[in-house]
């Protein structure tokens, strides 16, 4: 499920009312940007100017997929992040479970520019294996809202496993997964379908 395509962007318009309630940013709109962060940005086009206000990361996480948490990575640098930017993950699940429009949860909403810093602390300082941490190497010359073609990504020396960016890792989304693993499916509890699809999944 993309949350950079145009119908997201639509959705984003549609809503100004709740965002912009006093109608400040008239002259400004979402606006889609395929491959590249962030995947949408609010940006106003005037008089041959551009003037980008903010931007969002947005994650989709399938609630019934077999690791139960969110296993997406955000491995951009904290220099590409302004501190109004942020990052959005959007539960979901088909309205009939295994058929259906999709059905969406209440969203995490975090500072891009925060989880960036909090994922390389964390790496860095926190984890068991600290010890075979190594280092982080930053690109140099990022600024906010790059180019496709800057390369954006923080790049640990040691990473075996492929993990650093995981955001689940990191403490932040905790409260909110377990939240939304005690919400309901057609009247089950979400943790409860995780644990029956995973089981089947074993058996075949």
């Amino acid at each position: 499920m993309s949350y950079g395509n145009p119908s997201v962007v639509k959705t984003l318009n549609d809503m100004r009312p709740v965002w912009e309630p006093l109608g400040e940013y008239k002259t400004f709109s979402f606006e889609r940007q395929p491959q590249t962060f962030p995947d949408v940005i609010l940006r106003e086009r005037r008089s041959g100017t551009v003037n980008v206000l903010l931007g969002i990361e947005l994650k989709g996480w399938y609630l019934l997929a077999k690791e139960e948490v969110p296993t997406f990575r955000f491995t951009v640098t904290s220099a590409a992040c302004n501190p109004w930017d942020l990052l959005a993950v959007v539960p979901w699940v088909l309205s009939n479970v295994l058929a259906g429009s999709p059905q969406l949860y209440r969203p995490f909403v975090q500072s891009s520019l925060y989880y960036a810093r909090r994922r390389n602390h964390y790496w860095l300082y926190e984890r068991q294996d600290s010890a075979r941490t190594g280092k982080i190497v930053e690109p140099d010359g990022i600024t906010p809202y790059p180019a496709k073609s800057d390369i954006i990504s923080d790049r640990p020396t040691i990473d075996g496993g492929n993990n650093c960016g995981r955001l689940a890792r990191y403490g932040l989304m905790n409260a909110y997964v377990k939240e939304i693993r005690d919400s309901l499916i057609r009247g089950i509890l979400v943790r409860e379908w995780q644990v029956f699809f995973k089981y089947q999944r074993q058996s075949l």
